[in-house]
């Protein structure tokens, strides 16, 4: 049994609340300090009722697997497995399913069922300019030049499949001038006009830190914008490729949000790489709080699996009522989707689809500004126009204090205006 205190606000914030330019923030006056009860359950608690290691040892080299982790092999013959297999292979297509040796790939390409086949494509091939510690996607200092045709047999691909939500990651191309914005810009495009009502996601890189790589990409048409941070501070040095680091994942998400805050935000968390809660919690304020915006909407937390022997050792092996109260905290915090287990799909399409809807609803492509007079000071005119739903409320001073009487008619008051 573990309890904590933790700071969360009792409710979510806008990033159009107002704040005093150099005092406090509204939240310090609202937030309040939780006694967060949780009964995650410790190593030792799991390692009695299950009856293996939770938790890596010194002189262990392995932990192994725990029951709730075992998944099915996907029958080989089945069709949908297969169909999917061969049109990938057919059109030249990476998908992070197979190169990340991903193990929710036979629930995903509907090997296990008769549920509808989705995949995440990885765009810009199958080698990355960077070497994470914990994938498992091939590395070189300079991949192969990008396939023109990739961005067209995408969008013929999920066509062919009817996905109403896709999901589009790629590797790390620092090699490439824009580290490949373009590309994957001109590959939603392209889904787009394919298939118009299709939500996508685009999972990509940090560009090493470049804003307006950020810019193209949240500029295309998409529907959510992913980076992921992977780990908590303190880890992101030797998980990470040195080349990532925490506050320049952090700058990407917020500046997606800041260039287009109608669009949703997304990251994830590996656990079980030996972090502790508590820094699990200050990621989770870094996404919520940075720079007095709401800078992520949706989190993952997912279980970290060691996808071969030359990759990071899994630390613990985190229990899914842990998960469950992860899931829990991110409700708390106002994140408007948190989804949490150990084989969570990092995209979970349908609860995001859920999400992406009502935030098109709330800003639809047309942004409205109204340009208005001073009904003659009277207040009650101006709050019935910010009311009525607009995006931009206008009113020009025309010019300055002394000219005013001389430029303007005499009913408009200088000081009037001014309030």
């Amino acid at each position: 049994m573990i309890s904590f205190a933790i700071k969360i606000p009792r409710v979510a914030y806008s990033s159009r609340r107002k704040v005093l330019p150099n005092g406090p923030s509204l939240q310090d006056f609202i937030e309040a300090v939780w006694i967060f009860h949780c009964c995650l359950g410790n190593s030792g608690d799991a390692a009695q009722k299950y009856g293996i290691r939770m938790k890596l040892e010194d002189d262990a080299k392995r932990l192994r697997l725990p029951p709730w982790l075992k998944r099915d092999i996907p029958p080989l013959d089945e069709t949908n497995y297969m169909q999917m297999k061969k049109q990938v292979k057919k059109l030249k297509l990476a998908t992070v399913c197979e190169e990340a040796r991903c193990p929710n790939i036979g629930e995903c390409w509907g090997g296990l069922s008769n549920a509808p086949s989705t995949a995440t494509i990885m765009l810009m091939g199958d080698t990355c300019t960077r070497g994470c510690k914990f994938c498992s996607v091939k590395t070189a200092r300079k991949p192969a030049p990008l396939n023109s045709q990739e961005p067209i047999n995408t969008a013929k691909a999920v066509s062919d499949w009817g996905l109403s939500y896709v999901v589009l990651t790629s590797v790390d191309r620092d090699d490439l001038e824009d580290g490949g914005a373009s590309h994957i810009a001109e590959t939603v495009q392209h889904l787009k006009k394919e298939s118009p009502s299709i939500l996508v996601e685009c999972l990509v890189p940090d560009f090493q830190g470049s804003l307006d790589c950020v810019e193209t990409i949240v500029s295309s048409g998409l529907d959510v914008y992913a980076h992921n941070m992977e780990t908590v501070r303190r880890l992101t040095p030797w998980v990470r490729d040195p080349r990532a680091t925490y506050d320049q994942s952090l700058k990407v998400l917020e500046h997606a949000k800041r260039f287009r805050p109608d669009i949703v935000t997304k990251t994830s968390l590996m656990l079980g790489l030996g972090e502790n809660d508590e820094e699990v919690l200050a990621t989770m304020r870094d996404l919520r709080e940075i720079v007095l915006i709401s800078c992520v909407d949706a989190v993952t937390f997912g279980q970290y699996m060691q996808p071969t022997k030359r990759h990071l050792l899994v630390k613990e092996w985190i229990t899914p009522q842990k998960f469950e109260k992860w899931r829990e905290v991110g409700d708390r915090m106002g994140f408007l989707y948190t989804a949490s287990g150990p084989l969570v799909r990092r995209w979970c399409a349908s609860h995001i689809a859920a999400t992406v809807q009502p935030q098109k609803k709330k800003s639809p492509s047309m942004l409205v500004a109204c340009l208005v007079t001073d009904f003659q000071y009277s207040l009650d005119c101006v709050e019935a126009v910010v009311s009525s739903g607009l995006d931009a409320y206008a009113y020009n001073m025309q010019t300055v204090r002394r000219l005013t009487p001389w430029v303007r008619d005499a009913r408009a008051n200088d000081k009037d205006r001014l309030m």
